[in-house]
């Protein structure tokens, strides 16, 4: 973008986010939250993330804990895998193709976006951290893997590991201990890759190795692009881990950025991303459980039967059959990391899940921006979510960091991939 054009278009989308200042709407979160009145205006609230270095300053934890950094200086940290050794995975990258700009909206908005973002290219790799004597700090920092294609999603199971990248799912052969691949990566299946427009394909796989879960963003924000390009789009598939067979687990899913299998249940869980352009407190992202067969709205309606009207042509059977997500996450915080909890993290954490939320763009307000903690009772959510790990937007409307994913670690710890600071941070209880 030229520079002239790029301030001409940063004012216009200042002036016109100016628009909603004063505004405070509290975020709806839970299973029933209220759904407010659409609002549709030439352009949506912003507010940049402008970005500062965290110098002698940290993320703020609960009292108890500690929380430090055990890798700098990495190549956009996105998800993380604890692997059964103790080791540490990174995946490091950046995808997305540079998709046409349908609108001037659509340029201004994303030079938005980009300002918020680290300016460090993507590693495309895999970086693997160990700590041979649990003291807690990582000595070992070695590349296991490279030249993938923008690696985001990781699982491991029987001696595999899995890696997901934009346009195909990967594996390699591992051995604990191991420190680097001994191999190039073997093709599980090919995964949509036009325009790519929501590059993140995020993976779980089931305990005993079998099946895959890939789930795979759309391509617009609400078809604006056409539907041809949304063909395998918005959707969660189900993978044959030897065959590489693969179907529709569930759709209407717009933006599925992480997938967990819970524990002792076997549930499929995931956070994703709704849809913008409809006020700063629409559309709210969640967390749900996945049913099998299940369509969740996207594009043709929102949280169940809420229709949107702006998807053509419209469809009123399928917005008879979406399923309502489980619990609100709060509008725009876009949560892109999710974990389930473990007894060692501390009696207030136990039981419930952790969420990596990177942080809005399109309110006046910004929101996310932290890690949270969403309590469960009888394995499903129940009460409002817990602040477990804030300050990466401060007080001084400064962004030192951007969460993304969050892994729980067995030894009682919290892994969070932040890929503004290019830091990988983890949290434990203070003994």
């Amino acid at each position: 973008m030229k520079p002239a054009f790029a301030l001409t278009a940063l004012s216009m989308a200042l002036l016109l986010s100016a628009c909603g200042a004063g505004k405070d709407n509290p975020q709806a979160h839970g299973p029933d939250p209220k759904m407010p009145q659409a609002e549709r205006g030439l352009l949506p609230s912003m507010k940049i993330a402008e970005p500062v270095a965290w110098g002698d300053q940290k993320p703020k934890v609960p009292e108890g804990y500690s929380i430090s950094a055990i890798a700098t200086d990495l190549k956009v940290p996105r998800q993380t895998l604890v692997l059964p050794n103790g080791d540490i995975l990174i995946a490091e990258g950046k995808g997305g193709t540079e998709a046409p700009k349908l609108k001037p909206k659509d340029v201004i908005a994303s030079y938005i976006k980009a300002e918020g973002n680290t300016k460090v290219k993507g590693g495309n790799r895999l970086t693997l951290l160990r700590d041979a004597d649990g003291d807690g700090k990582y000595e070992m920092k070695t590349v296991f893997a490279e030249n993938l294609n923008a690696p985001y999603g990781l699982a491991y199971a029987n001696g595999k590991l899995y890696v997901a990248n934009q346009d195909a799912l990967v594996r390699f052969d591992y051995t604990d201990g191991q420190t680097k691949a001994t191999g190039e990566p073997v093709t599980v299946t090919e995964l949509p890759a036009k325009i790519n427009h929501h590059w993140t394909k995020s993976l779980a796989v089931t305990p005993d190795g079998n099946t895959l879960y890939v789930g795979i963003g759309s391509n617009s924000n609400v078809t604006e692009r056409g539907m041809e390009v949304e063909l395998d789009r918005a959707q969660i598939w189900q993978i044959d881990a030897k065959t590489g067979a693969h179907k529709p687990y569930a759709t209407g899913t717009r933006n599925p950025t992480s997938l967990k299998i819970q524990p002792g249940t076997g549930v499929l869980w995931a956070v994703a991303n709704e849809r913008d352009e409809l006020g700063e407190d629409l559309v709210p992202d969640y967390l749900t459980s996945i049913r099998e067969g299940a369509f969740y709205g996207w594009p043709y309606s929102y949280w169940g039967q809420n229709v949107d009207t702006r998807a053509q042509p419209q469809d009123p059977k399928k917005v008879a059959l979406a399923v309502k997500p489980d619990y609100s996450l709060g509008s725009h915080v876009a949560a892109l990391g999710l974990d389930f909890s473990i007894p060692a993290i501390g009696d207030k954490f136990a039981d419930g899940v952790f969420v990596g939320e990177h942080g809005s763009w399109n309110r006046e307000n910004p929101v996310g921006y932290k890690v949270v903690f969403v309590p469960f009772s009888n394995g499903k959510p129940s009460g409002e979510p817990v602040d477990f790990a804030t300050g990466f937007r401060g007080d001084d409307g400064k962004t030192r960091g951007r969460p993304v994913g969050v892994t729980v670690d067995p030894r009682g710890g919290v892994i969070i991939a932040d890929d503004l600071s290019n830091t990988v941070w983890r949290v434990t209880r203070n003994r």
